[in-house]
């Protein structure tokens, strides 16, 4: 099975970043494009996750593309 590529959306400084592995990988002044951008990545990264974070670091969203290794039970 081949490892995920998982992006981070994260507030620093000011701005959103889009970070993998904790390097940056993309920037924006806004959440909403931050996402966008890690989204298009993810999706020429499959298998692949994105996940959002907020403010206060914690988790807000999760997007997966191709296979979930951990899907939920019903």
């Amino acid at each position: 099975m081949m490892d995920r590529t998982v992006l981070h959306v994260v507030p620093r400084s000011g701005h959103w970043h889009v970070e993998k592995d904790e390097v940056g990988v993309a920037t924006s002044d806004t959440k909403e494009k931050a996402v966008e951008l890690a989204r298009e990545a993810a999706g020429r990264s499959k298998p692949s996750q994105v996940v959002v974070h907020g403010e206060d670091g914690q988790i807000q969203d999760e997007f997966t593309y191709q296979d979930d290794p951990f899907p939920p039970r019903g």
